[in-house]
């Protein structure tokens, strides 16, 4: 009986002090940002439903994240009069600067290498998406059969939102506890229940 209740002590101490790894689930996709004065936001809507207005800048990319409050906002300058400064405006037309960032290696998907971040300034009719805009700059575009937008300027080749399991940092710090320290709280919760049945058989 003290062996079994030392034994049941020693595993409870052991998952106590050495928490595992965490894991969380991400996706490999292309996220979607306006840029708001000073600062990326995700944007609400796709490209293919955001109808940009003459000036504004938009932004994607490509990086694993969890959800739209994780996702990993574009680098680089995103500055209207810079990017399209040597695209005259035109009647009827609008202008929008847009900023692709392909990613990181590490959030590249497995064999390709991801393009270096590229601003482009795509003029387009009046009425024209988000979507149109890069069609006419950064082709090809592939979708999926949910209009999900799968790659830019033909990155990724293949694959579209795909899972993938990331290590997560522990929400606290923990450090776990030296091999002796362990052997030590065992012992103790060893001597702890002879103690207890000593105590029982005394009484008995």
């Amino acid at each position: 009986m003290i062996r079994r209740g030392t034994a049941v002590l020693a595993l409870a101490l052991l998952v106590l002090f050495t928490g595992g790894q965490a894991h969380a689930t991400g996706y490999r996709y292309w996220s979607f940002w306006e840029r708001q004065g000073q600062a990326w936001t995700y944007a609400t809507q796709g490209p293919s439903m955001a109808r940009p207005a003459d000036g504004d800048v938009q932004g994607f990319r490509f990086a694993v994240s969890e959800d739209s409050q994780r996702a990993t906002k574009p680098r680089g300058a995103a500055d209207f009069a810079a990017i399209c400064a040597k695209t005259p405006a035109l009647a009827g037309e609008k202008r929008v600067a847009l900023v692709l960032d392909f990613g990181t290696t590490a959030d590249a998907s497995p064999g390709e290498t991801p393009p270096a971040p590229r601003t482009v300034c795509a003029r387009i009719a009046e009425n024209a998406t988000t979507a149109d805009a890069l069609a006419a700059v950064a082709p090809p575009l592939r979708y999926d059969t949910n209009a999900l937008l799968c790659a830019i300027a033909g990155y990724p080749q293949k694959g579209c939102a795909e899972q993938v399991r990331q290590d997560a940092a522990p929400s606290k710090p923990h450090h776990t506890p030296s091999v002796g320290v362990l052997a030590g709280a065992v012992v103790v919760a060893a001597l702890g229940a002879g103690a207890i049945w000593q105590a029982r058989r005394r009484r008995s």
